[in-house]
C-alpha cells in the first residue's frame, strides 16, 4: 500500500486541494482520493506532486507493506 503526506505538505504550503490539482493537471477529487488512500498515483503524477512541494518523491510517498 502506498502512503502519502500530501495533506501535510499542502498545509505547510497553504495550498487547497483545488490549487494543488490545478498545478499538477488533475481534478480536485483526484487529490482528495489520493489523500484518503483510495487511489495510487502514476509515477509521473507522484513526481509532479513532489516537484510542487520541492521535495523528493520519497518524502511524499512511501510504500507500507501490509
Amino acid at each position: 500500500m502506498i502512503k502519502n503526506r500530501i495533506r501535510e505538505y499542502r498545509a505547510r504550503d497553504g495550498l487547497k486541494q483545488e490549487e494543488l490539482a490545478k498545478l499538477v493537471g488533475v481534478r480536485r477529487e483526484t487529490i482528495g482520493n489520493l489523500e484518503k488512500g483510495r487511489y495510487n498515483p502514476s509515477l509521473i503524477l507522484a513526481w509532479n506532486i513532489a516537484k510542487v512541494f520541492g521535495v523528493a518523491i520519497e518524502e511524499v510517498f512511501t510504500v507500507q507493506e501490509d
